[in-house]
């Protein structure tokens, strides 16, 4: 769990970085998914320091995935707004109003809830056919982002932020399905594709959100994404499970994190949003 935490700590600081380093390259010519949008990004110092608390942070979250349940490791991920809030209101200058900051503390206690209730990983290695699946599904993200071109803003905003959330919970169910590091068995496990085409494509959906349209709107859908569908696969394929007598306390602390982390949803444009009133 303190990696799973720590892990949030890396990913909300980074985002306030990279939303400042998206806003600031250069708009491309679609309304949909610019992959070049990540080259303009990258010439920004703020998103390639983002990029190396992303990747910490990726290792932490690995790690918690091999230790802990799904879903207790995406509400954590989802807490990742309440470190957004608390950097922006520190180091930005944001204000945070007294519900936000009732919000965070909500967050707070469902952690402290799922840390209570939260048992062991599951130990299901998941099917074959749940390692095609995560691969399709990976996939299909990255043609959500081009139809998500077509949709009026909000629509657009809310089309991207939920495929980035649940490309990365394609991330999230594909480390557990990735159960040998040898080299012959990573190459031919579908798991390890969907871990990296599912990764590339939430990035390219959650840069191109934080660029153009609400990113408001966006961040609560990627929430969304990354925490629900994640949670449902490990505990219905892969075995997760509670401590006994404790699921009661597991469902209402991921509800009320997941709830918190909605409220803070602004968050993902606070660094341009604030500057700019």
């Amino acid at each position: 769990m303190l990696c799973a935490l720590g892990s949030a700590v890396c990913f909300g600081t980074a985002s306030v970085l990279q939303a400042m380093a998206a806003r600031a390259a250069s708009p491309g010519t679609g309304a949909g998914v610019d992959p070049a949008l990540l080259v303009r990004a990258l010439r920004q110092w703020r998103y390639v320091a983002g990029l190396g608390l992303d990747g910490l942070g990726f290792v932490l979250q690995v790690v918690a995935l091999r230790s802990i349940p799904i879903y207790a490791v995406g509400a954590a991920l989802a807490a990742s707004l309440a470190v957004t809030a608390v950097v922006a209101a520190r180091l930005l200058g944001v204000r945070l109003r007294g519900a936000e900051w009732g919000a965070v503390g909500a967050v707070c206690a469902g952690l402290a809830m799922l840390g209570l209730a939260s048992g062991a990983e599951g130990d299901r290695g998941g099917s074959e056919v749940l390692r095609w699946v995560m691969l399709g599904v990976a996939v299909g993200v990255l043609g959500l982002g081009v139809l998500a071109g077509r949709l009026p803003g909000r629509g657009r905003a809310l089309a991207l932020g939920l495929g980035a959330g649940v490309g990365f919970g394609v991330v999230e169910v594909s480390v557990r399905l990735v159960d040998s590091v040898a080299p012959r068995a990573l190459l031919t496990n579908p798991a390890t594709y969907a871990l990296l085409v599912g990764g590339g494509a939430a990035f390219m959906l959650l840069t191109s959100a934080f660029q153009r349209g609400s990113v408001t709107v966006a961040t609560a859908g990627m929430v969304v994404g990354e925490t629900v569908g994640p949670a449902l696969v490990g505990v219905v394929w892969l075995g997760d499970r509670t401590r006994a007598g404790l699921g009661w306390l597991a469902v209402v602390g991921f509800g009320v994190a997941v709830v918190g982390a909605l409220l803070l949803a602004r968050f993902g444009e606070a660094p341009e949003a604030e500057s700019e009133g």
